[in-house]
């Protein structure tokens, strides 16, 4: 009795010992409502136009993120308000597209993701019409060259498989693959994976001999931000419908999502290893002193993956629980403002030289996605807490 007593001890001192590692679900929660209010504020009409390098639809690929994380929020905080401002903005795009529905630019479905997410609070039938025909353009043709770009994944393959869950159809998840298949092994010729290093090349443009300045190969922060929060986003949804199949479609789910998996570990041992001594990621993962420096963006990005790896067992928590922790609180202490508005975010761009420069003070072209990545990452930090 004295030994197990003595087990049960060493297991609470163990427990509360890794409990103690997160950062403060308060503080947190309290942050994340600061730059969410800063962020509707400042766009009290979320169907407003942006005006940005021309005139843009709010339901381009940067809003859209922004609106990713704002749900995420709404999971740990909810509030009526931010699934009014959501709906309010899918009504004022008719829960549509730019390009319409025939539109096969990822960064113009990427907003389908939050439709969906309404559809599953709401559940009315005529808000996936617009997604379902979009989703289905693509399904049902042969072309599957659409994501040249990594960028792209994050963008549009969490809606291929959102929609595989709510239809419990393979042809959505054989589709998406097939997609990924491509921008893994074939675009640029040789694929934009890198297995050797656990990168990504963000496209055709950046692949070798492509070098940053210190003869190492060029990974852009972001974009490989953006993949390890494709493939979580993914497998999350996959992981919803594994006894929804059988026989040889289950074989065939099981071994897409045994790919994507193999993947995203493969990608955190590698990011893991690019972490700054101050818990931020460079724009340029492989080169600290090319454009080096604090970027929330991406670092917000390898949280929230992370994280969300921990939560499910994915991840250790021993090992990756300080790179999490230390890389948030980076976030905490010197990115966000008094007033909300979040610093260190590189602008729109496609490597470490773009959206610069990135400071503190500094603001880029457009707040929204750097606000969503953060709402991303730090809701997942409190589901990570709460678990």
């Amino acid at each position: 009795m004295k030994t197990f007593l003595n087990l049960i001890f060493f297991l609470w001192i163990v427990n509360g010992a890794m409990a103690a590692q997160w950062p403060d679900r308060k503080e947190t929660l309290s942050r994340l409502t600061l730059v969410n209010d800063r962020f509707m504020a400042d766009w009290p009409n979320p169907g407003d136009s942006i005006y940005v390098k021309g005139v843009r639809p709010s339901n381009i690929w940067t809003r859209s993120v922004y609106m990713e994380g704002l749900m995420a929020l709404n999971e740990v905080d909810a509030q009526p308000r931010y699934i009014d401002y959501a709906i309010d903005w899918a009504v004022a795009h008719l829960w549509g597209f730019r390009g319409g529905t025939h539109t096969r630019n990822a960064d113009d479905q990427c907003c389908a993701q939050i439709y969906i997410d309404l559809y599953r609070i709401h559940g009315e039938d005529y808000v996936l019409g617009n997604t379902e025909r979009m989703v289905n353009n693509v399904v049902n043709s042969t072309e599957r060259e659409d994501w040249t770009w990594i960028d792209a994944l994050q963008m549009a393959m969490p809606v291929y498989a959102k929609m595989g869950v709510e239809k419990k159809d393979i042809r959505y998840f054989r589709t998406m693959n097939e997609l990924y298949l491509y921008t893994r092994n074939q675009a640029g010729r040789i694929g934009l994976f890198n297995p050797v290093e656990g990168l990504w090349w963000r496209d055709k443009d950046f692949l070798p001999p492509y070098k940053e300045p210190n003869g190492k190969n060029c990974y852009w922060s972001r974009g490989n931000g953006w993949v390890m929060a494709a493939l979580a986003r993914t497998i999350d949804e996959m992981d919803k419908v594994e006894n929804d199949f059988t026989g040889d479609t289950k074989k065939e789910l099981s071994d897409i999502k045994q790919l994507l998996v193999n993947d995203f570990l493969t990608m955190a041992m590698s990011v893991k290893g690019c972490q700054r001594k101050d818990g931020f990621w460079n724009c340029s993962l492989m080169d600290e002193h090319h454009y080096g420096g604090p970027e929330t963006s991406g670092t917000a990005l390898f949280i929230y993956s992370m994280a969300w790896g921990v939560r499910k067992d994915y991840l250790s928590p021993e090992v990756f629980g300080p790179v999490i922790t230390k890389a948030w609180n980076a976030i905490m202490e010197q990115a966000v403002h008094p007033d909300g508005l979040l610093g260190y975010v590189q602008g729109t761009g496609k490597e470490p030289k773009d959206g610069q420069p990135v400071g503190y003070d500094i603001m880029p072209d457009f707040t929204d996605f750097g606000t969503g990545c953060f709402l991303l990452a730090g809701s997942e930090i409190i589901k990570l807490i709460d678990n």
